[in-house]
């Protein structure tokens, strides 16, 4: 099946089926796409690579969180330079063959995966070394963290397999085919290559489209949020126990963390869900395409996560901010240096 029956669901007088429009949807992301995409790929470009120049150049990975927020940057750093390549592949064709379609598919899949599971490390670690404090020394060792960080990277990998299998560069079938005053016609149009889910039989395209879908809001979404409110949840609960400000301080920054990821995320995430569960029901062209525009803008707030990551995570911190004047200091000296006549 190289495209959905969702695309085809009005019938003319004759009884055919014919294609929906998506005026609605693809307008919506001719503003989206182009415009809010590439502030949030600026914005993530900056701020993750700071982080990691941070990390290279004037800091180095001495606990655990760090570690974690080394990789969470590096995965958000990833997924904001492939995010121009898939806005350019939802609005138009697909110009770059199989290999870089399934590259391009694949990961952001990966870095969807290990991002998300690095966040609910990163929350794991500050219950360890807050709520479990006397065995923090024990169990808070860089290499329990850097074995832990391959091993989500690999398991990112594993669960993106199908992704990267069933993603391919090919011309729809249906694009041969035009309506006109409600009869078909041949498209003399030069071919329209996408890069898509392809499936060689349906029983294949029902499991996949269903097990994909629901493997990203398990195990990228709830899993994450769930260990997140569990440990969050604890840690401001012996953070209340010490009254003195700094404590306090610490609380409102943990629940603004958990808020900032509830808000970009979960509203994504349920209109996932629902589409998920109701993939095999009828639905008409004018409920599917508002469904598709309500999905486009709420997945472009949970993109703005990617951005908001260095800031919450790495930025808030006191050394972490000292070390970020240091390279806009350097950076300084180094431009005097090349302007000032010698």
């Amino acid at each position: 099946s190289d495209y959905s029956a969702d695309d085809y669901n009005e019938s003319n007088e004759d009884g055919l089926s014919e294609p929906c429009s998506f005026s609605n949807s693809n307008s919506v992301n001719g503003v989206v796409g182009p415009y809010i995409h590439s502030i949030i790929c600026i914005l993530g470009l900056v701020g993750n690579s700071l982080v990691i120049l941070t990390y290279a150049l004037y800091k180095r990975t001495k606990s655990m969180t760090d570690v974690y927020l080394l990789n969470v940057a590096i995965a958000d750093l990833l997924f904001v330079l492939a995010l121009p390549f898939i806005v350019y592949n939802e609005l138009y064709s697909w110009p770059m063959g199989q290999v870089a379609c399934k590259l391009l598919r694949g990961s952001y899949s990966v870095n969807l995966y290990s991002g998300m599971l690095m966040l609910a490390c990163i929350s794991t670690d500050r219950y360890i070394a807050i709520v479990q404090a006397r065995r923090s020394f024990r169990l808070r060792s860089l290499s329990h963290s850097r074995i832990i960080c391959a091993l989500i990277w690999i398991f990112a990998l594993l669960v993106s397999v199908p992704t990267f299998h069933f993603y391919h560069w090919y011309e729809p079938s249906h694009n041969d085919i035009v309506w006109f005053n409600g009869t078909e016609e041949e498209e003399t149009t030069d071919p329209q290559y996408v890069c898509d889910w392809k499936f060689d039989d349906s029983n294949t395209a029902r499991i996949v489209k269903v097990a994909v879908p629901s493997t990203q809001l398990a195990i990228g979404f709830f899993l994450p949020l769930l260990i997140m409110i569990f440990c969050y949840t604890a840690v401001i609960i012996t953070l209340q126990k010490a009254r003195n400000v700094q404590r306090q301080k610490a609380v409102r920054v943990v629940m603004v963390v958990v808020l900032v990821f509830i808000a970009c995320h979960l509203p994504y995430n349920l209109a996932l869900l629902y589409d998920t569960v109701s993939y095999f029901e009828h639905r008409d062209c004018h409920a599917e395409s508002s469904l598709r525009t309500a999905m486009s803008v709420l997945q472009t707030i949970a993109y703005l996560h990617c951005c908001l990551n260095p800031l919450l995570y790495a930025f808030i911190r006191v050394k972490f901010r000292n070390h970020f004047r240091r390279i806009f200091q350097d950076l300084c000296c180094v431009g005097k240096k090349n302007i000032t006549p010698r």
